[in-house]
């Protein structure tokens, strides 16, 4: 594979200083139409040690504007991104829309050295190389350039440059004896990056193997690569998608939650009884859950005035206030529209032995986005298998995902909205919009059962909750979050 990079081509100093005069004017000018575009672009350099990823990094921060530019190097993983799924690191490093981001070995590193140096099988490693695609599939579906570059050398031109860099006092530090380790098995890390390039270069993010004998050339031909590949993408922007809100003049939709007997209710000495009990329990679960390190993420989705906030107070009263998080979901800010709409559900996942509760979340892609036309029929199509995959790398990093859906009638609704506007304490709760969504009701109600359906996994299925009398929802609640918590810790 690596033959067909233009081997020896060397670029003299004089071709060199013209052609890159010539670049820094052109990149800063795309750049600048960059700026103002809708999407972002991801630049991933990978090579094997010496072939100059950072020193090809460092040329573009020198050609083009630092300002529209964010780096991200793969390094050992810090304890705080130890403690949380393996992307969440890339999730945190992404660029906005309109500017560039550029990736020194990128997702890729670590499983090429894992599977290289032979402590990762080639199960692990095709499974590594899986979830990368699938990452970068998530990115390019929303719009994201993915530049990937592979910077390759050969056996000799890497010995060599170790060689001449320990020669010099000033820059002997930057050769180690673990990269002198990582050379002698040169043919196998080798074979891993023909095989990692082979299963990872696709359609929405080919490889490009650029020689890097030659670090002029090298330096020139990254850079005019990402500067055509932008240049291609502006020219030829994807059309934009047709949104249109669903039908609201649907017949009753007959779905899953019409299964659920909402006659069910508790009298208030039986359930101040009870919720004592399981607040109790629900407080030594989560020291065990510290001890164990394991983290608990819960999603509360259902309809407005379900009692979403009620049931979350309750399971937060049997918390350590340290140990927990409320997230409370509302508009995307300017921030969070700039990036893949899972981006502000990602930083704010919990760390090991540590609660995230979400009052809505990422399902409102399925849900309000859907129905009220702000995402296109094939984005919230294909958000059931991205909202899956992420809530699996949670579950596989060892945090334990709980979903609820409360459930209540139309009736019981109105009845709340109601005594929200009576009640001065409530009537914050209470707007215009709360009626309107009443006329959307079969529309949601069809789009959550299709959720359901296609989101409730093995992993991660959803708890549904008869909602229509508090006191039962909110025991309800508790008793799951409970159970499911003890199976999970295997109690």
């Amino acid at each position: 594979m690596f033959e067909t990079a233009e081997l020896g081509r060397v670029l003299e100093k004089k071709e060199f200083s013209e052609r890159a005069k010539a670049l820094r004017t052109e990149l800063l000018a795309v750049q600048q139409e960059l700026a103002s575009a809708d999407f972002p672009v991801l630049i991933v350099l990978g090579g094997v040690d010496g072939a100059g990823k950072g020193e090809s990094m460092n040329r573009l921060f020198e050609w083009m504007d630092a300002r529209g530019l964010v780096s991200h190097a793969t390094d050992e993983p810090t304890q705080d991104e130890r403690e949380r799924p393996e992307y969440w690191r890339f999730w945190m490093a992404l660029p906005p829309k309109g500017r560039v981001g550029i990736y020194h070995g990128g997702w890729y590193a670590h499983a090429v050295e894992q599977h290289s140096s032979g402590d990762a099988s080639d199960d692990h490693f095709d499974a590594a190389l899986r979830r990368a695609v699938a990452f970068e599939k998530n990115l390019a579906d929303d719009g994201a350039l993915i530049i990937k570059l592979w910077l390759h050398i050969s056996e000799k031109v890497q010995r060599k440059r170790f060689e001449k860099l320990e020669k010099n006092p000033d820059t002997a530090w930057r050769v180690t004896k673990q990269d002198w380790k990582r050379h002698a098995r040169y043919d196998d890390i080798r074979r891993s990056c023909e095989r990692m390039i082979r299963e990872t270069s696709t359609g929405e993010a080919p490889w490009t193997v650029i020689e890097s004998g030659d670090a002029r050339f090298r330096d020139v031909s990254v850079a005019e690569h990402v500067l055509d590949r932008i240049r291609e993408r502006l020219k030829n922007a994807p059309p934009a998608s047709q949104r249109r809100p669903a039908p609201t003049d649907l017949p009753d939709p007959h779905t899953i939650l019409d299964s659920l007997d909402l006659s069910q209710s508790m009298d208030d000495t039986a359930y101040s009884k009870e919720l004592e009990l399981l607040q109790g329990r629900m407080n030594r679960l989560a020291r065990r859950v510290q001890k164990r390190q394991r983290g608990v993420l819960m999603v509360f989705e259902g309809w407005d005035a379900a009692g979403k906030g009620g049931a979350i107070r309750r399971i937060t009263s049997a918390l350590d206030a340290r140990a927990y998080r409320v997230i409370p979901i509302a508009a995307p800010t300017d921030e969070e529209r700039a990036h893949h709409y899972l981006w502000r559900f990602w930083r704010h996942l919990p760390r090991l032995g540590k609660f995230t509760i979400y009052d809505r979340s990422w399902y409102g892609r399925v849900l309000v986005e859907r129905v009220e036309g702000f995402a296109s029929e094939r984005a919230w199509m294909r958000a059931y298998k991205e909202i899956n995959d992420f809530e699996e790398q949670l579950v596989e990093k060892g945090i334990i995902v709980l979903k609820y859906w409360l459930h209540i009638s139309r009736d019981e609704q109105l009845r709340r909205f109601q005594e929200r506007e009576r009640e001065a304490y409530k009537q914050y709760k209470i707007g215009p919009e709360d009626y309107r969504n009443r006329e959307k009701t079969n529309a949601y109600e069809g789009a959550a059962n299709d959720m359901i359906e296609r989101t409730s996994t093995e992993y991660a299925p959803w708890i549904l909750v008869e909602a229509e009398d508090k006191r039962f929802a909110r025991v309800k609640a508790l008793r799951e979050t409970c159970d499911r918590i003890e199976k999970a810790l295997g109690d």
